[in-house]
């Protein structure tokens, strides 16, 4: 679930700076009145590098456990809220011209929206199950440590290959 949110809101930021988020017409001297357009990535430039940050935080989650994941859930909170404050940060719903692009103008802010909540949900769950979640190489992070075999024989046999006898506590 973690992954998933991370990789959704990677992909809604990107969309978003790709999208027209300001329009205006504007006077182009002997050209007339033309129509000036901004995309997310000009008016909100965090979009590319909080999807970026989302992507990486993917492979953080997926790396670590304990408490490096709770601070990188954290940052990843923060990122959300940084992609939720871009989205809303200068919107407005009304006193447009005929002509402008507002629809797209307001799906390219409710994606960046989007992505910020998806990225914020997926560090809220990275916070959560720090603890629990299984996390890269975990197979091997106590090679000294005893596990219980499945059955004598397995014990046995296991002992025989880490270079004991089994026979001598017996």
């Amino acid at each position: 679930m973690i992954v998933v949110a991370l990789l959704l809101g990677a992909a809604a930021l990107w969309g978003a700076s790709r999208l027209v988020w300001f329009a205006e017409f504007r006077d182009g001297g002997v050209r007339g009145t033309i129509l000036h357009t901004e995309t997310g990535e000009q008016r909100a430039v965090s979009l590319v590098p909080l999807a970026i940050l989302a992507l990486a935080g993917v492979a953080g989650v997926v790396a670590t456990g304990g408490w490096a994941r709770r601070a990188l859930g954290v940052l990843l909170v923060l990122a959300g809220a940084a992609g939720v404050w871009a989205a809303v940060d200068g919107v407005r719903f009304g006193g447009f011209a005929d002509g402008l692009p507002v629809s797209q103008m307001l799906i390219g802010r409710g994606l960046a929206a989007l992505g910020g909540i998806l990225v914020a949900v997926g560090g809220l769950a990275a916070i959560k199950g720090a603890g629990s979640a299984v996390r890269l190489g975990a197979r091997y992070s106590a090679p000294g440590a005893k596990r219980k075999a499945r059955d004598p024989d397995t014990e046995l046999w296991e002992a025989l290959s880490e270079g004991e006898d089994p026979t001598a506590n017996r």
